[in-house]
């Protein structure tokens, strides 16, 4: 057994979501949301080092010391799956591990609006899942995808760096695809993937130009794309996924992603109130024909106007989704305040409101 498995333990017994071991300092535990030092000794970088490549892949230490950086998976069998990044910093090599749970929860299991089950059944398009960084955006598409695996039989092939959620085919046929070990990149995979006969195409990261690109002509030509952006609203991911192409494509970029785009659910995660893990707020934006044409016509400014008009379509704001939380009783209004866009909508609730950054 690696000397680091007895820390991966610890956070299955903690239910920390986040293990930081970084030279110079004790190992960090995260729990829901916030970081809990462990009663251990400071960690120094060669010693730290050697436990890190225990459990390393060759190939990917010889990657890191090149680099100074590297992501891959790591599995410890009947416990649970790990997402590793390793890099270097002033006091030496440092590593962060997200655990990824065995199991696969549904929509109605994680709490979330019923109209994200629609989205995997869609034939074709472009579904976008957005937020920054541990906001669950995995954990949602994978959701969404075992609702697909297990309501459909089609060819679902996901590409990730690295694979996080392991699905098993169930009605569908799932292959998994990692960057840097099954495939040289996002965009290498994506060229690949339309002559692969997949239906569905999970893409973990959508971060330049030429990944964009090829997604967005994948959901054009009849595929149903998922994919995730770092970015905080549903009007700033349609603004990001235009402006990543040179001024003089955007228009026909936003023309092609008009009729491309079916959904985009913007995520943002918060401590809940009984201390019991984490919950989520969602800005749900659904491609209506009036949703289209503001992608057309350059004026998703209008966005958050629609996202209020669009209820019966399942539409929300973030801010509304948010007041639901609140109102049941799920996160402190002091969270919604922060969080919010509109804060005179939240003020009342709050008895020691701070002063706003003019």
């Amino acid at each position: 057994m690696a000397k680091l498995d007895a820390f991966f333990k610890l956070m299955v017994e903690q239910g920390a979501s986040d293990l930081h071991l970084t030279s110079g300092s004790q190992p960090i535990l995260r729990v829901n949301g916030e970081l809990q030092r462990i009663k251990y000794q400071t960690l120094e970088s060669d010693n730290l080092k050697k436990m890190l490549y225990e459990i390393t892949p060759e190939y990917k230490i010889k990657d890191f010391e090149e680099t100074g950086d590297i992501d891959f998976a790591y599995e410890i069998p009947n416990l649970a799956r790990y997402r590793a990044n390793y890099f270097e910093q002033k006091y030496g090599v440092a590593a962060v591990f997200r655990q990824i749970p065995d199991t696969i929860l549904t929509v109605e299991q994680l709490g979330l609006p019923p109209v994200l089950n629609k989205l995997p059944m869609l034939p074709k398009g472009l579904v976008l899942v957005t937020g920054p960084t541990g906001s669950g955006k995995s954990t949602t598409l994978a959701a969404l995808i075992d609702y697909s695996n297990t309501h459909r039989k089609d060819h679902i092939l996901t590409i990730e760096d690295p694979v996080e959620f392991v699905h098993k085919s169930k009605n569908c046929l799932v292959n998994h695809r990692e960057v840097g070990t099954h495939t040289e990149s996002f965009a290498t995979a994506l060229r690949a993937a339309l002559r692969e006969d997949p239906d569905i195409i999970l893409v973990g990261e959508l971060r330049d130009l030429e990944t964009i690109s090829l997604a967005i002509e994948a959901a054009s030509t009849g595929h149903l794309v998922f994919g995730t952006v770092h970015t905080q609203s549903a009007d700033k991911t349609v603004d990001r996924m235009v402006d990543v192409f040179p001024n003089e494509q955007q228009e026909q970029v936003r023309a092609t992603l008009a009729d491309s785009l079916q959904a985009v659910v913007s995520q943002t995660l918060f401590k809940r109130r009984d201390g019991k893990g984490r919950c989520a707020a969602l800005e749900i934006l659904i491609a209506t024909p009036a949703v289209r044409n503001l992608v057309r016509d350059a004026k998703t400014f209008q966005i958050p106007t629609v996202l209020q008009t669009g209820k019966k379509y399942g539409m929300q704001s973030l801010d509304d989704a948010i007041m639901i939380l609140m109102e049941k009783q799920r996160i402190s209004a002091e969270d919604g305040d922060l969080h919010c866009l509109d804060k005179q909508r939240f003020r009342p609730f709050i008895s020691n409101p701070s002063e706003e950054f003019e």
